[in-house]
């Protein structure tokens, strides 16, 4: 029997009516008594010793079993047991039997699963919150059903193709070579070949990698319906490099397309909902700085961003990504 209770991580305590211990089976060293006759506080310290007395008179008296538990401090490390006692008569007498099963790796596993709980749910509802935001300037900026239809599917899109690098991360982000190539697929021209990014390929926080990916959807996006790629043109650039913001490292994103045909006015010459996610939404997001430059030969776009939201991983620069 002791061999099939120590292959199960079981140990068994069984004690007279006066909650003396008679006899245990596969105690951890650190439970073992110096001799028969110990009471629980002799195994579980002072404090759990009088608390399991207490239960242990009750089921003695009810013949109700119950279950409780007790972390105890071993070497420094904190370990959690869960005891369940029961009733036994031995002969015409009527003792305490618990058996005692270590649970701290359950327990532990319970707490990430309830800390990841937490997050996601406050994941959640931050994106639920960017969700609702751009549903709200979407319908202020179109004047019909059907252009809010086409710009907040397009949105919601940038919003998934964002969120499927960060959640194969396990939530820790995104590289900005990959999250450039999820916005770009829709609108870039297969027969274009690569997508022209360059510099560093830097790793940005789950809140950079979502306002980063709205700020290089609007950009490919009028692109794609009024700029370079409309008028069968593929001179769209985007490069990252070090900087700094004052005395704080930080990176910056830029965006070069050159327009093969002279216009005067852009998509983007507007007080457009595109506009203000380029110039203030992801700015802010990401506590960092942004411009937009728009002439009727270029569109320019810079953004800062702060060492907070990125780190650099890795320094190969490769010239471009597919």
């Amino acid at each position: 029997m002791g061999r099939a209770l120590a292959s199960a991580g079981i140990a068994l305590v069984y004690q007279d009516p006066d909650l003396a211990i008679v006899y245990t089976e596969n105690l951890p060293p650190h439970f073992s008594l110096h001799s028969a006759g110990g009471s629980d506080a002799d195994l579980f310290g002072t404090a759990h010793g009088h608390r399991l007395e207490q239960i242990k008179r009750l089921v003695l008296e009810s013949g109700t079993s119950t279950t409780t538990e007790a972390d105890i401090a071993i070497e420094g490390e904190m370990r959690t047991y869960e005891i369940k006692i029961e009733r036994a008569n031995v002969g015409n007498q009527a003792g305490i039997l618990s058996i005692v099963t270590e649970i701290t790796e359950t327990r532990h596993r319970e707490k990430v699963l309830k800390s990841l709980l937490r997050e996601l749910s406050h994941r959640s509802k931050n994106l639920l919150a960017i969700i609702q935001g751009i549903a709200t300037q979407t319908a202020r900026n179109t004047i019909s059903l059907d252009g809010f239809l086409v710009k907040f599917r397009g949105r919601l899109q940038s919003l998934s193709n964002s969120q499927d690098l960060i959640t194969d991360s396990s939530w820790r982000g995104a590289f900005l070579f990959e999250l450039a190539q999820k916005q770009f697929a829709p609108y870039w021209p297969e027969a274009a070949g690569h997508i022209p990014v360059s510099g560093l390929n830097v790793h940005l926080t789950p809140n950079a990698a979502v306002h980063v990916g709205l700020a290089l959807h609007e950009l490919i996006v009028n692109s794609a319906t009024s700029g370079a790629i409309a008028n069968g043109s593929t001179s769209v650039a985007i490069d990252c490099r070090e900087t700094t913001i004052g005395d704080r490292k930080a990176i910056l994103m830029s965006w070069i397309e050159m327009l093969p045909h002279e216009t005067p006015t852009h998509d983007l010459s507007d007080n457009s909902f595109g506009r203000t996610v380029l110039e203030r939404v992801v700015p802010s997001s990401v506590n960092g700085r942004a411009e937009l430059r728009l002439t009727a030969t270029r569109i320019e776009y810079d953004l800062l961003i702060p060492d907070a939201e990125f780190e650099i991983l890795r320094r190969a620069q490769p010239a471009s990504i597919r």
